[in-house]
């Protein structure tokens, strides 16, 4: 059964419910969360967000658009405003 991770969006602390595996995209809308995306492939890295670590260490970056909520913990940061460029 999946299980639910609390994801919070920075830069303004939006927190919204989701559940493992769900799409990364269809929880920022449903959070009223706008990603910019670009090609919905991963190719063109518009969607580029980091992902805090639990235990601390570094972030991890991903491209939204082909990335799921990991099961593997209860809570997620998920940074969208680490580079000014986009």
């Amino acid at each position: 059964m999946a299980s639910g991770v609390r994801v919070t969006f920075l830069p303004d602390n939006v927190t919204v419910m989701a559940t493992a595996g769900e799409a990364m995209l269809t929880v920022a809308k449903r959070a009223g969360v706008e990603i910019p995306t670009g090609c919905l492939m991963g190719s063109c890295h518009a969607c580029e967000v980091e992902l805090g670590d639990p235990e601390g260490g570094e972030p991890t970056t991903v491209c939204a658009c082909i990335s799921a909520i990991p099961g593997d913990r209860a809570a997620l940061t998920i940074d969208l405003a680490f580079d000014p460029s986009w």
